[in-house]
C-alpha cells in the first residue's frame, strides 16, 4: 500500500524532490509488513549501513563508531547504559550508531542555509527533516523583519544575552532548561552560574521522564538511584522487567538480558505492547548467530498489562506471595526485614485487603498470569526490578515505583550481588545532571556547600520544573529561557499551548548542535539565539588543553570519561562549558555588583582547563573526591550507594513500605466507562531517540516510510466499526479554554496490544497530553495514559 506525504509538519515538496536519492527515499514507499525475526541480527547491521551512509561521511562514522563507548574514547551521545568491564572492540548498537552517525555527518547549516530559507518556511518542515540539514556552524540571530536568522558574533551574542537577563525584575523570570546530553563539567558550571544569578528554575528533561523514580525510591531507600552494577545482570536469578523497550530505547541492554537467559536466568516482561526486543535477539557480535540466522529467546514469561496496570500487576503478584508463604512454598527475607525496614505489615494490610476482581481489572491481567510470575519471584534467589518510562509517566507513578520496591524488600534482594533496583535512564547523562546540581528543589546540603565554597547567598525557594515552567510562560511571568541542549517545546505536551507560550518571551536561546523546531518557535517581539556547540565525538581544544575531556554518569552510577576524537564540524563551534562559563562572565560582571559582591569564579581558567572544573566539583559534590585521579581509571569509578552497603538514609533511618492503596481508577479504567474512548501510550519508533527522529521506519513494528500510525487491537477496530489502514484523527480532552486538542490523519495499523489501548509516536502526539495531567509529586506528564477518541480523517488515501 502507498501513502501520499503526512500531513501538518512536513516537508515541502520542493525541499524532497532536490534530496540526494538515499535522502529522497526516506519519504517514499510508506507500507506496513510485519516483521518476523529478532530484534538485532543482520536487520540492525543493514540499518547502521544505511545511516552511516546517509551520513555521506561513512568512513569517518565508522572510525568514530570504533571508539564509541572505549576507553581514551568518547561516551555515546545516545542513552545512559553502562559499559562492561571487560569491553569489547564494538560498544556500540544499532541506535547509537544512528546517534554517532547523526553527529559525525558532513551535512551543514550555514549562513547561506538561513538566506534561502525563511522561519515561517521552516515551520513547515518536519522534525527529520529540520535535524537532517546537518550541522550548525556558526552563532545566529533571529532578524523579525526579515524573518530568517543572521549571523551574529559570538561576544556580541553574550552581550545580548547579559543584557537581557540583567534588565530582569526578577532572576525567577528566567528559566535554565538542560537535556541529558550536557557533561558533568557542563553541568556544574550550568547550576552554578544560575545559583549566583539568583534563581532555581531549572526545568530538566528528568522532570518528563524518571522523576517518579527519583522520588518513590527516595522515599522508599533513601536513594533516588538504582541500586546495581552492570555485574549484577550477570547473577540474578530473575529480572523482572517493567514498562520498556529495550530494543529501541537501549538495545545494548538487550546483550546483557541474552547472557541472563542463555545461563538460566528467567526474564519476566511486563508491556502493553509485544515489543521484539523482549523476545528474541540475535547478538551481532555472535558469529554463530549470525551465521545461522539464530536467536536468544529473551523472556521466560510475557505478560501484557493494561496502561496504567502494572502496580496493580505488583500487588497481584505480592498477595500471590503471600498466600504461597501460608503454603510454604515462599519464605519472605524476615531477618532482613526485621533488620532493615519498616511497615510490612502495613503493606501486607493493604495487599491482602485489595480484592483480585480490583487487581484483574486494573491491571488487565488474570489471576493466574500474575500468581505463575509470582511463583517466578519465589522460585529465584536473586531478583533485579528494571523499569522504565511505562511506569514513570502516570499519574500514580511514585505509588508505582514504590509498589516494585516493596516487592524487592519483601525477598531481600539488596545488597548482595545479582539483586536490586534498576531503573533506566534515558539520556546519556540525565542522571549525572542531577547529581551536579541541575535541581528546581535545591538540596538544602547542596546550597550550603555552594556558599560556603563562593561566599555568595544563593537561591533556597523551589524554583520551576517543566510542567510548572510552561505554566509559568504561558501567564506571562517568565520573560527568557535558555535551553542547555534538547528541542523543549517538541519533547513536552500539549503543543499548541507550549508553542503559544514561547512566542511571549523576550529572549529565546539554544545551545544546540543541530537545527530543530525549538529554534523556530519566535514571536515577534522575541530576540532568539542560535549558539552552535561541539558534539560529544568532537575533539575539545583550549588554549594550555589540546583536547580536553569530559565526564559522564550511566544509569548504574558509574562516571567515567568522554574525550572527542574527530575534528569540529566548524572552526567557530564552542563547548558547553566554554559558551555557559561566558554567558554567566557577561551577565555576573552586570548582576552581582548591584547585589554588592562581586563575582567569586574565574569563568575563563575553569574552561581552559576542565580539571579545574573538577576540583571545583569535588569540593562541593559529595562522592567525588579526588576526581581527576578516579577519572583517569579505565571505567572511571562508581559513586557509593549505600544501599549495596544496607544503608538506608531515610528519615527513619531504615527502607519503608510504601503501603498506598491502589488508585480507584486508572485512566483505562475510566476511558472503558466512556464510549468510544480509549488510552493512549505516546512512544518512540525505532528510528528516533527522544524528539530526534533519524528516519521514518520502525522495522520491529513492521512500519516503514511513515509515522503517523496508530497500533489498536482488532477488537477495538470492530467494536469502533473501523479497520486496517483507515485513517482517523485522535481527539483528546478539549482545553480550559474549550479549544480542542486533535491530532489529524493517523493510520490505524491492527496490532497485539490490550484492548482499550493504543500507541502512537511522539512528538506528533503531545499535542493531546494536558498541561495539567501530570503526577502530583513529580510534574511528570502522564505520556503514557492519555484519554483520546478517534474520528474517522477527512484524508482520502
Amino acid at each position: 500500500m502507498t501513502e501520499s506525504s503526512a500531513p501538518e509538519i512536513v516537508a515541502p515538496a520542493s525541499v524532497s524532490a532536490n534530496l540526494p536519492r538515499e535522502d529522497a527515499q526516506q519519504t517514499r514507499h510508506p507500507q506496513i509488513v510485519p516483521y518476523g525475526g529478532p530484534a538485532g541480527g543482520w536487520g540492525a547491521l543493514k540499518s547502521v549501513g544505511r545511516h552511516v551512509t546517509h551520513s555521506r561521511a561513512p568512513w569517518k562514522s565508522v572510525r568514530s563508531l570504533l571508539k564509541a563507548n572505549q576507553d581514551k574514547g568518547f561516551d555515546c551521545p545516545g542513552c545512559a547504559w553502562g559499559d562492561p568491564e571487560h569491553g569489547s572492540s564494538f560498544e556500540f548498537c544499532e541506535n547509537g550508531a544512528k546517534a554517532v552517525a547523526w553527529e559525525v555527518t558532513a551535512k551543514r547549516v550555514t549562513q547561506r542555509f538561513f538566506a534561502q530559507h525563511t522561519v515561517s518556511e521552516l515551520l513547515g518542515w518536519d522534525d527529520f527533516m529540520l535535524e537532517d540539514q546537518g550541522r550548525l556552524t556558526e552563532p545566529m540571530r533571529y532578524d523579525a523583519a526579515s524573518d530568517r536568522y543572521l549571523p551574529i558574533g559570538w561576544e556580541e551574542a553574550f552581550t545580548l544575552i547579559a543584557e537581557h537577563l540583567s534588565a530582569l525584575k526578577s532572576p525567577d523570570e528566567a528559566l535554565f532548561y538542560t537535556s541529558g546530553r550536557a557533561s558533568n563539567e557542563a553541568a556544574y558550571l550550568y547550576q552554578l552560574f544560575v545559583r549566583l544569578f539568583g534563581t532555581n528554575n531549572f526545568p530538566d528533561c528528568s522532570n518528563m521522564c524518571h522523576e517518579a523514580s527519583g522520588v518513590g525510591m527516595k522515599a522508599s531507600l533513601g536513594v533516588g538511584k538504582g541500586t546495581v552494577l552492570l555485574e549484577d545482570f550477570e547473577h540474578a536469578d530473575a529480572i523482572f522487567v517493567f514498562g520498556q523497550n529495550p530494543g529501541t530505547n537501549h538495545p545494548r541492554m538487550l546483550g546483557d538480558l541474552r547472557r541472563a537467559s542463555r545461563r538460566g536466568a528467567r526474564i519476566v516482561s511486563f508491556n502493553p505492547l509485544r515489543e521484539r526486543g523482549l523476545e528474541r535477539f540475535a547478538d551481532p557480535q555472535s558469529p554463530l548467530e549470525m551465521i545461522t540466522l539464530s536467536s536468544q529467546t529473551i523472556s521466560s514469561r510475557y505478560y501484557q498489562p493494561r496502561m496504567g496496570g502494572d502496580m496493580a500487576a505488583v500487588r497481584g503478584m505480592a498477595k500471590a506471595l503471600f498466600v504461597l508463604e501460608q503454603q510454604g512454598e515462599f519464605t519472605r527475607a524476615q531477618g532482613f526485614i526485621e533488620a532493615y525496614t519498616l511497615g510490612v505489615e502495613a503493606w501486607q494490610a493493604a495487599v491482602e485487603s485489595t480484592s483480585w476482581a480490583a487487581i484483574e481489572d486494573q491491571s488487565g491481567l488474570t489471576r493466574e498470569e500474575l500468581e505463575e510470575a509470582a511463583r517466578l519471584y519465589a522460585g529465584a534467589g536473586n531478583v533485579i526490578c528494571t523499569w522504565a518510562m511505562g511506569i514513570t509517566q502516570h499519574l500514580h507513578a511514585v505509588d508505582s515505583v514504590r509498589e516494585i520496591i516493596n516487592l524487592l524488600l519483601l525477598g531481600g534482594n539488596f545488597g548482595r550481588p545479582g539483586a536490586g533496583a534498576c531503573p533506566v535512564r534515558g539520556h546519556s547523562n540525565v542522571q549525572g545532571d542531577r547529581t551536579m546540581g541541575i535541581d528546581e528543589n535545591a538540596p538544602t546540603a547542596l546550597i550550603d556547600a555552594l556558599e560556603a565554597r563562593y561566599g555568595v547567598t544563593m537561591p533556597r525557594a523551589a524554583g520551576f520544573n517543566t510542567v510548572e515552567s510552561l505554566a509559568a510562560l504561558e501567564q506571562g511571568r517568565v520573560k527568557t529561557f535558555i535551553a542547555l541542549g534538547g528541542n523543549f517545546t517538541r519533547a513536552t505536551p500539549d503543543s499548541e499551548r507550549t508553542e503559544a507560550a514561547m512566542r511571549q518571551l523576550t529572549l529565546n536561546v539554544q545551545i544546540s548542535t543541530k537545527l530543530n523546531r525549538s529554534h523556530l518557535v519566535v514571536g515577534k517581539q522575541t530576540e532568539a539565539l542560535i549558539l552552535p556547540c561541539l558534539g560529544r565525538s568532537e575533539i575539545d581544544r583550549s588554549a594550555s588543553v589540546a583536547s580536553q575531556h569530559i565526564s559522564v554518569e550511566d544509569s548504574m552510577s558509574m562516571v567515567h570519561s568522554s574525550a572527542g576524537i574527530k575534528a569540529p564540524a566548524s572552526d567557530a563551534l564552542r563547548s558547553e562549558p566554554a559558551i555557559i562559563a561566558a554567558i554567566a562572565r557577561e551577565t555576573l560582571s552586570r548582576t552581582l555588583p548591584a547585589r554588592g559582591v562581586s563575582d567569586p569564579v574565574d569563568w575563563a581558567a575553569l574552561t581552559e582547563d576542565y580539571d579545574l572544573i573538577r576540583d571545583e566539583i569535588a569540593a562541593v559534590i559529595p562522592g567525588f573526591d579526588d576526581f581527576n585521579d578516579r577519572l583517569a581509571h579505565k571505567r572511571g569509578f562508581h559513586l557509593a550507594n549505600p544501599v549495596r552497603a544496607l544503608e538506608f538514609p531515610t528519615v527513619s533511618g531504615q527502607a519503608e513500605f510504601s503501603y498506598a492503596a491502589l488508585p480507584a481508577a486508572v485512566i483505562h479504567q475510566q476511558q472503558s466507562r466512556r464510549d468510544g474512548w480509549l488510552t493512549l501510550q505516546t512512544m518512540r519508533s525505532h528510528d528516533q531517540y527522544n524528539t530526534t527522529v533519524y528516519g521514518y521506519n520502525d522495522r520491529y513494528r513492521g512500519v516503514s516510510g511513515q509515522r503517523r500510525v496508530i497500533f489498536i487491537n482488532a477488537q477495538d477496530l470492530t467494536r469502533l466499526g473501523l479497520a486496517d489502514g483507515d485513517w482517523v484523527d485522535m481527539l483528546g480532552e478539549p482545553r480550559p479554554d474549550g479549544h480542542e486538542r486533535r491530532a489529524p490523519q493517523f493510520r490505524l495499523v491492527e496490532y497485539d496490544i490490550p484492548a482499550g489501548c493504543i500507541g502512537a509516536y511522539y512528538p506528533e502526539t503531545n499535542v493531546l497530553i494536558a498541561l495539567e495531567s501530570h503526577g502530583s509529586d513529580t510534574g511528570t506528564p502522564s505520556s503514557k495514559a492519555v484519554p483520546v477518541r478517534l474520528e474517522r480523517s477527512a484524508r482520502i488515501a
